[in-house]
């Protein structure tokens, strides 16, 4: 595992439990708004924490969180993901994976040996505009994140999609088509873009009116939660 840093406490990242978030590093999507750059090389510019080094950290803060967060860069992309997840695991924290979806043979294998507890899957666009966002022109990377997705919603593992604004790209229309796809009790967000730290200048802020837009999707889509971060 490339472990790029923890995050001792958050009491937003694990819905009811208090968790510590573990980042790992690399991924192989740019999306411009990335608000973790330092995290997109899958080769690190400095030295992160081992293993032992994190599980040791850990065990000293069993008492204060239920759970920990495994997030990026992109977890999947590492080799000793499910071995470092079984000991947590071991340990009685719950485990939340945050994921892109682009390795849904790792998800599926996960799920199938209910190793994670929730995940969370950025959905980056609607599947025919997803590589104006991912900037990765591999429609084989789109179809991953697709199968991902159908695998998630087909799992009994409670879980939430998600969506970041890309200011210029994303229309209003493009979230009905995203959520439409969404099935009964699944929570859909919509997420403000982090503008402090991104891995490209951005264009100007949307234009969108958020909270409308959220009113109007829970009309038209009322089976789903559905809410803005």
């Amino acid at each position: 595992m490339q472990i790029a840093g923890v995050q001792p406490l958050s009491l937003l990242d694990y819905p009811g439990k208090p968790c510590s978030i573990v980042f790992t590093q690399g991924c192989v999507f740019r999306c411009a708004y990335c608000h973790n750059p330092d995290l997109i090389p899958l080769a690190p510019a400095t030295v992160g924490k081992t293993s032992d080094e994190v599980f040791s950290f850990l065990s000293k803060r069993a008492s204060f969180v239920d759970a920990v967060c495994i997030t990026g860069g992109e977890p999947t992309l590492q080799t000793g993901l499910e071995p470092f997840i079984e000991k947590l695991k071991d340990m009685g924290f719950s485990v939340k994976l945050d994921t892109n979806g682009i390795r849904p043979d790792i998800v599926a294998r996960l799920v199938k040996n209910k190793k994670v507890d929730y995940i969370a899957m950025d959905l980056k666009h609607r599947w025919e505009e997803y590589a104006s966002v991912i900037r990765v022109a591999n429609p084989a990377l789109v179809d991953r994140c697709k199968e991902t997705f159908f695998l998630i919603q087909s799992s009994d593992v409670p879980h939430e999609f998600r969506t970041t604004i890309m200011p210029g790209v994303h229309t209003r229309e493009d979230f009905f088509c995203i959520a439409e796809q969404l099935l009964l009790g699944e929570q859909y967000y919509i997420q403000k873009t982090a503008t402090k730290k991104t891995l490209e200048p951005l264009p100007e802020p949307t234009t969108l009116d958020l909270h409308q837009l959220v009113l109007d999707l829970r009309a038209t889509f009322p089976h789903v939660s559905i809410a803005c971060r």
